[in-house]
Formats: C-alpha cells, structure tokens, sequence
C-alpha cells in the first residue's frame, strides 16, 4: 500500500467536505442542533459530513471499515478501520467560535498508520503516515525543543461530563498555569494534537476522549517526533480515554505532575 498516495487522497477528500462545512457554518441556526447526552450535541452539518467522508473514503480504499462518531457507519474491515470525527470542536461551530476541523485516520490490525486534520478555517491540513513524517499544507513540520516546563506553553481539554477526576486535573491545571508560560483550551483534540505536531504547543492532556478525537493526532504527533501515552506512561491512551502528548523532552516532568494528582 502506498501511504503517501492515500495520504493524498485523504487531503483532498476533507478539503472537499471542509468546504461544505465551511459553508454552512454561514447560515447555520442553533435551533436545529440535537443532544447525544450532556453537553453533548450534533447538528445535521456533523451528520451529513460523515456520510461525505465515508463515502469517498470507501473509494480510496474499499476494503477498510469505519469507527464513526455519528455512527452513520458500523462496518468494521478485516484489517483496516478508518477512524473518523467529521467535526472535532461542534460546540465551537454551534457557538459560531471559528476553530474545528475534520479528523480522519487509518487503522491497520491495531497500529494506527495515517492521519490527517484539517482546520478548515484556517486552511490548514496536518498529515502523517507511518514512517513517512508530518507534514502542515506539505510543509515538513516537527515538535518543539522546549525542555523545560516553565518554557512550554501547554494545551488540554475541560471535561463535559463524568466529573469525578474534576478535583485532580483542578489540581494538575493549578500547579501548570503557576509553571508554564501558559494553559490553552481550544476545543478541539484533533487541532490540540497538530499544534503539538508542528510545535505551537509543547504538551497536550486531556481524559474522557474517544478514538476519534485523537487517532489522527496521535499519528502526527509521533511522525513529528513527539511522545504520546496515557497518565501512567504507557500506551494504552485510547483504551484508557486519557491523552498526554508531548515533545518528547517535556514527557517525564509533565507525567510526573499527572501521576501525583491522579494516583
């Protein structure tokens, strides 16, 4: 399989459906939005995005299967899943808040192999293959040299729901915005991820993810050069719905904070 040709294929296809959401963000009414759960909305722009990007995913590589957030697809492949969020950052688009993007990435058996992010009003495309590097608009990007905390500027995700860890990353926050040049929530994983990838953030952590808030970005970040694992270290960061990602020289300092105030 040629990744970098997929990779391609992949660019073109969010751009395309980029431009639909582009575009109905302009005359989009707060009025049509459903909830999945608590603080947990969709619109029909997410749905009818999915449905886009399942379609021409399944012409660029027909034997793969999908893991969807909108779940408009529920076949699974034999070795290959694409990974899909058609809107990282819903609540921004509902809010009419300019940062979202679409996510797409490609398992293979269990090893994440593809990745693409498009902020879309930005116009930027992040990409990643496996052992084929990062690339922002295919520009080769890589993560930042920061080596200290205090000379990071970090980002992470405020929990929406099952608030029972509140009280640890309340504690992990404090000790952060009294250490680093700053703390950024964007409201987007995906987006998070990319600018740890091309080094606009040194380190990123978040709990209560789904796999398609971060596939993508997990395969950008590595490609970059970054490090990527769960609050105890290891490997297990979408089985475990916890992320740190950092660049690579941050990792030991930032777990060690995230390991005292969750353990």
């Amino acid at each position: 399989m040629d990744l970098s040709k997929l990779t391609s294929g992949v660019i073109t296809l969010s751009k395309e459906v980029g431009e639909f959401i582009r575009r109905e963000a302009l005359v989009f009414n707060r009025e049509q939005v459903e909830y999945k759960g608590l603080h947990d909305m969709v619109s029909y722009v997410d749905k009818t995005a999915e449905i886009a990007l399942v379609k021409g995913l399944r012409l660029l590589l027909p034997e793969a299967g999908f893991v969807t957030e909108e779940k408009t697809t529920t076949i699974s492949g034999e070795k290959y899943d694409w990974i899909i969020d058609p809107l990282d950052g819903t609540t921004n688009f509902i809010h009419g808040l300019p940062t979202y993007s679409i996510s797409i990435a490609l398992q293979c058996d269990d090893e994440l192999i593809l990745g693409v992010v498009y902020e879309i009003n930005r116009d930027e495309c992040f990409s990643a293959w496996k052992n084929g590097g990062a690339y922002l608009n295919n520009k080769r990007i890589s993560v930042s040299k920061a080596s200290r905390i205090e000379n990071t500027l970090l980002a992470t995700g405020f929990p929406y729901y099952e608030f029972g860890k509140l009280d640890a990353y309340l504690a992990v926050l404090k000790e952060l915005m009294q250490r680093c040049h700053g703390v950024r929530r964007i409201g987007s994983a995906a987006i998070d991820l990319a600018y740890v990838a091309c080094g606009r953030f040194d380190g990123y952590f978040e709990f209560n993810l789904n796999s398609y808030d971060v596939a993508a970005g997990i395969v950008l970040v590595r490609e970059a050069g970054g490090h990527v694992f769960d609050f105890t270290g290891g490997n297990n960061s979408i089985e475990r719905r916890e992320m740190v990602a950092t660049n690579g020289f941050i990792s030991a300092e930032l777990l060690l904070i995230l390991e005292e105030k969750f353990n």
